[in-house]
């Protein structure tokens, strides 16, 4: 029987511990922070964008080769701390973050962990909201199965969110879940070049785009009127069930 994602689960996936906005504020700013997996050209970032509806509005700051050391270098932070101050005071900013997949080639667990709750605690000293996101799952499979790559980092991330008191989506168990309800044949079709598991092509963009859109729902109500909704994608994502990304 092929495995599904059951709502409650889902919803756990999902968690953390910030006050939601209430839908009479102003609207979200939604950007996203990370490595290639979250970047355009590859990475969920865009695809997930394409969700936010008008008022609310977004920047994908994602950056290929990006760690959680890295981000304060070359400029990037400054960059994000001007986009937050831009758009703070019209808007609820929220920045989410999803590294790990560089870090794990030239970083310690801890210095991950305390990377990101730092990342977490300026950004909020800023007037912004952190999400930390969990690591994309690569889709290499061993047997039937995905190899699961992130089961540290995924506890580290969700610990340095809860140590900041910061919200978390776990965006490693779900896109694991979901690669291995498909199988390893429809995973492999959102690869961005043949045999690279790792990064992600237009589709998979939208796909694991809307994947993370519905985590953010789980974990804000409170946002999902100005998420674009697509219930026929967001049920197959629920149920296991192969999407093209032209749903």
């Amino acid at each position: 029987m092929k495995p599904t994602i059951p709502a409650a689960l889902f919803t756990l996936l999902a968690f953390g511990t910030s006050s939601p906005l209430r839908r009479a504020d102003n609207p979200p700013y939604l950007i996203t922070i990370g490595d290639s997996t979250v970047a355009s050209d590859g990475g969920w970032g865009d695809g997930f964008l394409s969700f936010v509806d008008s008022p609310a509005d977004g920047a994908n700051r994602g950056k290929s080769g990006s760690t959680t050391a890295s981000w304060r270098a070359n400029g990037r932070w400054e960059d994000l701390v001007e986009n937050i101050n831009e758009t703070v005071d019209d808007y609820q900013t929220i920045v989410t973050m999803q590294f790990g997949h560089n870090d794990q080639k030239g970083l310690s667990l801890d210095e991950y962990g305390e990377n990101l709750a730092g990342l977490c605690t300026d950004i909020q000293d800023l007037g912004a909201t952190p999400i930390v996101i969990t690591p994309l799952s690569r889709r290499n499979f061993d047997g039937d199965s995905v190899q699961e790559d992130f089961v540290e980092w995924r506890q580290k991330a969700i610990a340095a969110a809860k140590s900041a008191g910061a919200k978390w989506l776990d965006l490693t168990t779900a896109s694991t879940d979901y690669i291995n309800a498909i199988g390893a044949d429809n995973a492999a079709t959102y690869d961005l070049s043949d045999g690279d598991g790792t990064h992600i092509n237009t589709a998979g963009q939208t796909v694991f785009g809307r994947l993370v859109a519905d985590l953010l729902i789980e974990a804000r109500p409170d946002v999902e009127d100005y998420l674009i909704p697509n219930e026929e994608l967001s049920e197959k994502l629920s149920a296991g069930d192969y999407a093209t990304g032209d749903e």
